[in-house]
């Protein structure tokens, strides 16, 4: 009896057939990988790319596999596949077009992309390290997906930020990308790129959250904003959640993995572009949601958006519905061309995917050098459990064997052929399209941002709540003091109390404005937005919000301690605090900016907040204090000036009687307790101050986002290339 052979014999040796040069590639027909091919039927209405550039060839479809393997594709233009096949290629001989398919579907205009020896190289520490991306050759042609696909660290974000013209500013760029034949990069509003962590505002429902995208990218009517976004919920399939909340509320969860990920594409889909980049599509989602979207992306690809993206992995289902793919391990190409002839290029190198496993697990198999930890670990099993033979093998050789493979082959002479005609004819350019106006887009972000403030409950309504709870409790505390000559210290320690406390609990209002900057920073990489758009919407979203915080905190501490009943001196009580929560919400942002961690900023601010209470004069006259701290911490407190701008308001021009004869202005009675000044207009130069710092802090912010908000995406890009992909 004949022993049957084992999967090992799979990876170690390929059959006659596999391994001999003249080897039979799988049918096109076949689909033992992939699923059905779907019939004409199941075409559907494409969505409409109406900014999309105008041909001089017209293209039609013929469905003729003599004729598919016999043309390559027109540069700039094709048509909707029927099928899930890999349509490589159309006739431009002037071929009546196919039974069936509307204008509509068969003249809509992509981008293709080529890319020719790409390599990338990062710098650390004043030098340049090793390539992450190392002489890439491929393309991508419009109605196609794409995958970059390879295991970690092996540079396929990278490559994909190359081809979008978003690398960092640290990286170095070598080799040439063309657009339709020219060698430039994508202008604005002819691609969509979206990040692997979805970054949206929880808080608005699916329409509104596009909707606001929509108004912030493109110009025109309104009437043409909500088409573009009724389009997009269309195209992603997002009509049973377009009125839900992303993040959900007490009542209701958030939107799943899958869907938030389709918003993120679906906003990028309202500009209606040409070509799409996407890292990990399927980043965090089950094997439903991932074949879900991927039948998605299919879907606008058929109607002639060029789809690249990156993945780490995939099932058998989802793999049969990529067009051609980019094989990269450690930098360096193994391979590039149809999924179903990369199989065929791992059978002829001597390492044919076995029966029932995934080909994206088989490929990252050959080419993980991970798997070379496990083969060690696994050694003792191997004794007592059986055979591990079917993962023993040698990483390093796999991939040298597959590289060398892969440049001798016919699949990569026929790369180089396809991208020398996609080079030859030139298309026309992807001109830059218009954006919403300055003002527009302000106006766009202070309404988001006050409907985003009224619906957080950490940002407005908890702390309106905690000040109100604060101030109750100093209120009572320090009620009905009189104004005799012996309350006035305690009076000063009322007030010191209501302001130190106060700036200590905007702390609450930490995680909104991490949130807030994180949005901001990926849309000021999309670039639908700036920074001094942002800082100056922000602003005018946020002062009603503390006004109404100062005047409702004001109100209740003001009347319960008892000061001086003048309206006039009311109305700067209420300005004051104002201006210091203004300034304290300033230095917030910067600090938020600055770490982007909700407990790094609120360790640093709470430092911050205690060392400006004990430089503030309360503790000790501020002319006492040693010069360490003097100059010039206390220069820079606001409790500082709000302080003294308080007491001058409560007690210039008052006296106080000692004795029946004699009386002290309440100047003198202050000052052995706090450092004022006697003048009456001295308090205003104090407000003064406390603006110039609350603009100062912005500007700072204005000047940290402008300079080093490329390196901050940088920073978080590169905590994900050491985790997970060189990115």
């Amino acid at each position: 009896m004949e022993d049957t052979p084992s999967q090992s014999d799979h990876y170690r040796s390929s059959s006659s057939s596999a391994s001999s040069p003249t080897a039979v590639r799988p049918p096109r027909g076949s689909n033992f990988y992939y699923l059905c091919k779907p019939g004409p039927a199941m075409l559907r209405r494409p969505i409409s790319f109406e900014d999309s550039p105008e041909w001089g060839d017209d293209t039609e479809i013929d469905v003729n596999a003599d004729e598919l393997a016999a043309e390559s594709i027109h540069v700039g233009t094709t048509t909707v596949s029927p099928s899930l096949s890999k349509v490589n290629s159309v006739s431009v001989s002037g071929a009546s077009p196919t039974p069936g398919l509307s204008e509509a579907s068969r003249r809509i205009a992509g981008a293709s992309i080529v890319w020719r020896d790409l390599s990338v190289n990062i710098r650390e520490k004043r030098r340049y390290s090793e390539r992450v991306v190392k002489n890439s050759t491929g393309y991508a042609l419009p109605g196609t997906l794409t995958v970059i696909m390879g295991p970690a660290q092996s540079g396929k974000s990278m490559l994909l930020r190359a081809l979008a013209g978003r690398l960092p500013h640290s990286a170095r760029l070598y080799g040439e990308v063309f657009i339709n034949g020219t060698k430039s990069q994508m202008s604005y509003g002819s691609y969509g790129y979206v990040d692997r962590e979805d970054v949206l505002v929880d808080c608005l429902t699916v329409r509104e959250m596009l909707y606001y995208a929509a108004l912030l990218q493109l110009p025109g009517f309104f009437s043409e904003k909500k088409s573009a976004v009724e389009e997009a919920i269309q195209a992603m399939s997002l009509g049973d959640y377009a009125d839900k909340l992303i993040g959900g509320h007490c009542y209701m969860t958030g939107l799943p993995y899958g869907e938030r990920r389709r918003v993120s594409i679906a906003r990028e889909l309202v500009m209606r572009p040409h070509a799409l980049f996407i890292d990990e599509p399927l980043y965090h989602l089950d094997s439903v949601s991932a074949l879900l979207l991927m039948v998605t992306l299919k879907k606008i690809a058929s109607t002639g958006c060029t789809i690249v993206f990156t993945m780490y992995q995939s099932s058998t289902e989802v793999f049969g519905l990529f067009d051609r793919i980019c094989l990269l391990s450690n930098g360096n190409t193994l391979f590039f061309g149809e999924t179903l002839a990369c199989l065929q290029h791992f059978s002829n190198s001597g390492f044919p995917c076995p029966i029932m496993q995934s080909p994206s697990d088989h490929f990252l198999r050959a080419i993980n050098t991970d798997f070379d930890r496990i083969i060690a670990m696994c050694k003792t099993l191997q004794d007592d459990h059986g055979d591990f033979s079917s993962v023993n093998m040698d990483t390093a050789v796999a991939i040298r064997t597959l590289e060398a493979t892969y440049k001798s082959s016919a699949d990569s002479a026929a790369v180089e052929s396809m991208i020398g005609r996609l080079i030859e004819k030139e298309g026309p350019r992807l001109k830059s399209k218009g954006r919403a106006g300055f003002s527009t887009r302000i106006a766009v972000l202070t309404w988001r941002s006050i409907l985003v403030m009224s619906r957080k409950w950490n940002y407005f309504w908890m702390r309106l709540v905690l000040y109100l709870v604060l101030t109750l409790s100093i209120g009572t505390i320090f009620t009905n003091l009189g104004h005799s000559l012996s309350s006035v210290t305690v009076r000063v320690s009322a007030i010191f109390s209501f302001v130190s406390f106060m700036m200590l609990l905007s702390v609450s209002g930490l995680p909104a404005h991490i949130d807030e900057l994180k949005v901001h920073m990926h849309e000021e990489a999309n670039q639908h937005t700036g920074a001094l758009v942002y800082l100056l919407a922000n602003l005018f979203s946020s002062i009603p919000f503390l006004f109404l915080i100062s005047i409702s905190s004001t109100l209740v501490f003001y009347f319960l301690v008892g000061l001086r009943d003048e309206f006039s001196l009311l109305m700067y009580f209420v300005l004051n605090i104002f201006m210091c929560l203004l300034a304290n919400e300033s230095l917030m942002m910067v600090v938020a900016y600055i770490w982007l961690d909700t407990f790094k900023c609120t360790m640093t601010l709470i430092f911050l907040n205690v060392i400006m209470m004990l430089v503030a004069g309360y503790f000790r006259i501020h002319d006492a204090l040693p010069q360490l701290w003097k100059y010039p911490l206390s220069y820079l407190a606001f409790h500082t000036y709000c302080i003294q701008g308080l007491l001058e308001n409560e007690y210039v021009g008052t006296s106080f009687a000692v004795g029946e004869i004699r009386s002290i202005p309440g100047v003198m009675a202050v000052r052995g307790s706090y450092d004022i000044s006697a003048s009456e207009n001295y308090k205003w130069f104090h407000l003064l101050i406390l603006l110039v710092m609350a603009i100062g802090y912005r500007i700072i912010l204005l000047l940290l986002l402008c300079f080093n908000v490329r390196r901050c995406i940088l920073k978080c890009d590169l905590c994900w290339f050491s985790k997970s992909t060189t990115a």
